[in-house]
């Protein structure tokens, strides 16, 4: 065998050892390159030499020889070491000092930023009225509408056949007009989004529009209802009329031929009506205990307007309606004697979300703009105002005071400053 053969048969079996244990060798390398791992170099930069020396000369002398000291002096002895960090037992430093960790943002920042946020008062409901005005000769009927707070903070109320205006800037009260015994009595009263005109239904069925600044009479709305007009709703220059006849009519202010839709549906009085803020959709309330939503852009003087959703929960009359100011579909509408409760509706669906039941009758209805909250007016039982937090619509107060039912409340454009009436 010649030495060709002998070196080819030698190296192949190293391959195949190799190839039957390649795990075994690659051990065999990393154990012996730890191996030449064992020898522990210090760090010059990171040794404090003053304290080596210290403790390799002085700390020694001390153990060897322990003066005598008193426990005063010990405890002062252990309070300075530890001030100067003088308990290590270390040496030699094999590491670097961790880098000092940067701040970035100073500690004056945090503080800063606590004490200009503002903090949130204390939020004092009063329990007692600001002002209590007289209404002799309000009418005692719950499918009226008969006082309104207009946007120039004059409170209108209708007494009788005569309504007043009571101007809460400067508490003056003046008399608008009185109209006729045959054609009375006043049965509801709206203000125009401007503040300054005013309409009033009447008893014999029309509608007249006043000039609260001159108090001048404008004109005089007839021909569409039959029987006397409880219900009123602006919506630009569209007066919304509901009747005791049931139906619901939208009238141009500005044309001689005022009537421009009717919108049928209820089967009996009209007695609330309120149009949303993006007077897109109407909601109308009956003595059929029947909810109705109406949308504008499908209207047609043409034929009989249809409406968008027909909603029967209710089981008593729904004169309170009350669209939400931080949510554009969301409407509230609360049921009579019979029915005692509060119900949420999502109007683009028809879906009702929550019904509470308030344990009187609800004759009114009116959202806080500045908080999620619902203020109610209460009839029989208890007639009380009730301040419910939505949408837990948990009871935050109720204020007493009224001897009869809160058949209307307004507010001013300033809430929580509101005028309520009831019949007293």
């Amino acid at each position: 065998m010649d030495a060709g053969s002998v070196n080819s048969s030698s190296s192949s079996s190293y391959l195949n050892a190799q190839s039957r244990w390649p795990l075994r060798d690659q051990f065999h390398q990393k154990k012996s390159s730890k191996e030449n791992l064992d020898r522990f170099i210090p760090n010059r930069s990171a040794i404090d030499f003053d304290y080596a020396h210290y403790m390799l000369m002085e700390g020694r002398k001390g153990k060897e020889n322990p003066p005598a000291s008193s426990p005063s002096r010990e405890a002062y002895r252990k309070h300075l070491a530890e001030t100067f960090n003088m308990n290590r037992t270390r040496i030699l430093a094999f590491k670097n000092k961790p880098p000092a960790p940067v701040e970035l943002f100073p500690p004056h920042f945090f503080s800063s930023q606590q004490q200009d946020k503002p903090t949130k008062p204390k939020r004092s409901i009063p329990q007692t009225s600001e002002r209590t005005l007289d209404a002799p000769d309000l009418v005692d009927d719950y499918y009226l509408n008969l006082l309104d707070w207009g946007s120039c903070n004059v409170l209108a109320i209708a007494l009788g056949n005569t309504v007043y205006l009571w101007d809460a800037s400067n508490g003056s009260t003046s008399e608008l007009v009185t109209v006729d015994e045959e054609n009375g009595p006043i049965t509801s009263v709206s203000w125009a989004p401007d503040g300054q005109h005013i309409a009033i239904g009447l008893n014999n069925s029309e509608v007249q529009l006043w000039d609260s600044t001159s108090n001048k009479q404008l004109r005089t709305l007839k021909g569409g209802h039959r029987l006397r007009v409880g219900s009123l709703a602006w919506n630009n220059h569209i007066l919304t009329t509901g009747g005791m006849d049931s139906l619901i009519i939208n009238n141009d202010v500005r044309v001689r031929s005022h009537i421009v839709e009717t919108y049928r549906g209820h089967e009996q009085e009209v007695c609330g009506l309120k149009w949303s803020p993006s007077g897109q959709q109407l909601a109308s309330g009956g003595n059929d205990n029947l909810l109705f939503i109406w949308d504008r852009s499908t209207a047609s003087s043409n034929s009989p307007t249809q409406w968008a959703h027909r909603l029967e929960d209710h089981t008593s009359a729904v004169k309170a309606l009350a669209w939400c100011p931080f949510q554009s579909n969301l409407l509230a509408s609360g049921g009579g004697g019979g029915d005692r409760c509060i119900k949420f509706w999502n109007t683009h669906t028809g879906a009702c979300l929550n019904s509470v039941d308030t344990g009187s009758q609800v004759c009114s209805l009116l959202w806080n703009k500045n908080e999620r909250e619902l203020l109610s007016s209460q009839g029989f039982t208890q007639n009380q105002l009730t301040l419910w937090k939505y949408p837990s619509m948990v009871k935050m107060a109720e204020l007493t005071g009224h001897t009869s039912r809160v058949l209307f409340h307004g507010s001013e454009p300033r809430w929580l400053h509101s005028g309520i009436s009831s019949s007293r």
